[in-house]
């Protein structure tokens, strides 16, 4: 087996109810205006409850997502369907989340917009597009360049004000880099965001969520790209379901895109080298984001280059 062997594509959006605030015009108890002022007053009070009546919050859609911070109040419309409640995975080993979420305070700018999520990352708006709407925990991996094999993994996790970034490890990737369209023996990682559904390992479950399948199949020896001894690389996997079919196990040979668009793409246990296509992080890594991984908050992971990331 090679060192890293190759990994398939596989809400309520609540609009805020319209501001209940009247405004209003102070009016002396004593005297008597004359009847132009009076009129002029009037007029005033007309035109300002027609500035804030019928103003309602329009929906966003995933692609059109503003750059900016939004009131943590409201349910994001990306997560459609999704529930309000994000208890799910709060304090999970290897998220880095941040302390409890202040639902008090409402960020607003130019272009803000209440039902619009913060920023996940570096990504553009295509990728951002690729993301399901139910998603709620993104493995985001960046390169540092197109044919660079090292790059950074952030596990992102989707709360009602945006997406919280965890703690960034280091990680690897195909020996050349990265690709748009993954063959077998190209020696790059596929560019895309892929679901995460299945996991295993040559070591017991240590806890996960996924349904994981400890088995001997996951033994390797042999050495890699820099001559590091590979033993150990498939002690912990995460099947990225490139050229797969979810709900197997990640030995499972199944290609639905043909042999010849590669499979088996992983996250696994880093070999202190360069991957044939896998993402490796660090074993003890690789337990936290294990822990962490929740099947009901539809993880993904998003990977590439950055430059690629950021369409």
């Amino acid at each position: 087996m090679a060192s890293s062997i190759e990994g398939p594509h596989r809400g309520r959006p609540r609009a805020p109810a319209p501001d209940g605030r009247r405004s209003a015009v102070p009016v002396r108890g004593r005297g008597r205006l004359p009847m132009p002022v009076l009129a002029l007053l009037v007029a005033v009070f007309l035109t300002g409850c027609a500035a804030t009546t019928g103003s309602t919050a329009g929906e966003s859609s995933p692609t059109a997502a503003a750059p900016t911070a939004v009131a943590p109040t409201v349910t994001a419309p990306w997560a459609a369907g999704a529930p309000g409640n994000t208890a799910a995975g709060d304090g999970a080993p290897g998220t880095g989340a941040p302390g409890a979420e202040d639902t008090t305070r409402s960020r607003t700018g130019p272009g803000a917009h209440p039902d619009t999520p913060a920023p996940l990352g570096g990504l553009g708006p295509r990728t951002l597009a690729m993301i399901p709407g139910d998603t709620r925990q993104a493995v985001v991996v960046t390169g540092r360049g197109r044919d660079a094999n090292r790059s950074e993994a952030v596990l992102y996790r989707r709360t009602v004000s945006g997406w919280e970034a965890g703690t960034a490890w280091p990680a690897r990737n195909a020996l050349n880099g990265w690709t748009d369209h993954h063959l077998a023996g190209d020696l790059r990682s596929p560019i895309g965001v892929f679901t995460l559904s299945d996991a295993g390992g040559l070591l017991p479950d240590p806890g996960t969520l996924l349904p994981y399948d400890e088995s001997p199949g996951f033994s390797i020896d042999g050495t890699g790209f820099m001559g590091e001894p590979l033993a150990g690389s498939f002690d912990y996997v995460v099947a990225i379901d490139y050229n797969r079919v979810p709900g197997t196990s990640p030995l499972d040979g199944t290609r639905p895109l043909g042999a010849d668009r590669g499979g088996g793409i992983w996250l696994h246990v880093d070999h202190d080298g360069p991957t044939q296509g896998c993402v490796s992080l660090e074993e003890g890594h690789m337990r936290q984001l294990l822990l962490a991984l929740d099947p009901g908050q539809h993880p993904v992971i998003v990977m590439g280059d950055a430059g690629s990331l950021s369409r």
